[in-house]
């Protein structure tokens, strides 16, 4: 559930006019609900109250400082990936030590910064890794939490480009390794291997793959703990899947239903649970609004120009993802039946379009073939479920300047980062150094 909702074919958020707010904030725009953010977040930590998690909200799917502000005060802390990452959760007032961080090219600037800041925990990804972060520690005299990601050889059944839990990903280690990479580093002073993470991957649509990791880290945490190694915490990351087309994905409730009985036994024990939850938060927290340009048909095709498009969102290109894209305004007859969003709308006089930016590359789309009502110059489109994975991924591409971000809270809307203007564009490099 969200706070995006049409009354009498007329979008709104929580309680502003979305047209009337592009009267004031122009488009292209993102706009996030504060209400559905919590909401969300509220509602996962309820579904796993009994297990007192620590829910560490990963940064990279929306990163806003305001946004990682009111999470953490909800009680959040953050998944980060990198040092711009670890400012951000700085800036936010986050606790460090509620921090864990991640990334499988961890520069040796970006540890210095993650020792200094006492962050939780890292996550390591590999032995050269833990080697370098350890003899950083050592020089600077400090003391660090570790935790290795493992792979526990899981399918998560999606994309190809999500899928990190398999043994052939980048990230982490296999399980055999796992066990001899705890006899070479399980007791180093300086960074105390005292952590297991997992990460299968993202969006996973059923709990079914988190059991079945969950159950091989758990065997293997008894039998490194039966050789005398202290593992007091399972970091079980993220991945639930948020609902880009209705009923999509399981509430919190059904995920909660099965991973939370087989961890009780290892929280009863004395041991911590961490969740790394993203998009399932952030993606219907937000919409990204545009306004069609231009109307024009190639032989059989109709296509929708707007000013939006792969450089503010690229998960249709990159992902082949979908996303519900409708007019903030519509006509009685158009307005989605009980909010539903899905790809095929039985409603009449829908036509069949290609939805498309202003970028120079034939993959500068956000939809094909999708059915809409009749739209014209000048209007409104809502991008749904585009909260996260939207604005943080966005670029410079062709120049054009980034939109802006909008919260609203209840019959009140804040910019939280304003429109960048061809100023800022040229700005770093109006200054040449020698070196």
């Amino acid at each position: 559930m969200d706070h995006f909702e049409y009354r009498d074919g007329q979008l709104w958020c929580e309680g502003v006019n979305l047209d009337d707010l592009l009267d004031s904030v122009g488009t292209p725009a993102y706009v996030y609900s504060r209400r559905t953010f919590e909401d969300h977040y509220d509602r996962l930590a309820q579904a796993f109250a009994e297990l007192d998690p620590l829910i560490c909200y990963s940064i990279k799917s929306c990163g806003n400082v305001n946004i990682c502000k009111l999470l953490a005060n909800r009680g959040a802390g953050m998944d980060v990936v990198s040092g711009g990452e670890l400012y951000r959760a700085q800036q936010a007032g986050v606790p460090m030590a509620k921090a864990v961080y991640a990334g499988v090219g961890k520069t040796d600037q970006e540890i210095r910064q993650a020792i200094d800041a006492k962050i939780g925990w890292f996550n390591i990804e590999s032995e050269a890794e833990f080697e370098n972060i350890a003899a950083i520690a050592k020089r600077m005299d400090a003391k660090a939490n570790a935790a290795l990601r493992v792979n526990p050889d899981v399918d998560p059944k999606t994309h190809a480009k999500t899928t990190t839990g398999k043994k052939e990903t980048k990230f982490g280690v296999d399980i055999e390794r796992a066990h001899r990479f705890f006899e070479a580093y399980g007791k180093d002073p300086h960074l105390k291997l005292n952590a297991i993470h997992l990460h299968i991957g993202s969006p996973v649509y059923s709990p079914q793959p988190y059991v079945e990791a969950i159950r091989k880290a758990l065997d293997m945490i008894a039998k490194l703990r039966d050789k005398g190694y202290e593992i007091n915490t399972l970091d079980i990351g993220g991945g639930f899947g948020a609902d880009y087309e209705s009923g999509q994905t399981p509430p919190f409730a059904d995920y909660a239903k099965q991973i939370v009985p087989l961890l009780k036994p290892f929280k009863e024990q004395g041991g911590g649970v961490i969740l790394e939850p993203g998009r399932s938060v952030a993606a219907n927290a937000g919409v990204l609004l545009t306004r069609v340009q231009y109307i024009k048909t190639g032989g059989s095709k109709k296509f929708v120009i707007i000013d939006s498009g792969m450089h503010h969102l690229i998960r249709p290109t990159l992902y082949d993802s979908f996303h519900f894209i409708w007019p903030t305004r519509v006509a009685p007859m158009h307005q989605p039946p009980q909010g539903q969003r899905s790809e095929k709308i039985d409603l009449p006089g829908l036509e069949t379009c290609d939805v498309v930016g202003p970028i120079c590359e034939s993959g500068d789309y956000l939809a094909k073939g999708r059915a809409l009502p009749p739209v014209t110059r000048g209007q409104a489109l809502a991008v749904f479920s585009a909260g996260a994975y939207g604005m943080v991924m966005a670029s410079h591409y062709n120049a054009y300047p980034k939109p802006p971000e909008v919260l609203i809270e209840g019959k009140k809307a804040t910019v939280i980062r304003r429109r960048e203007t061809y100023e800022d564009l040229v700005e770093p490099e109006l200054h040449p150094q020698p070196v």
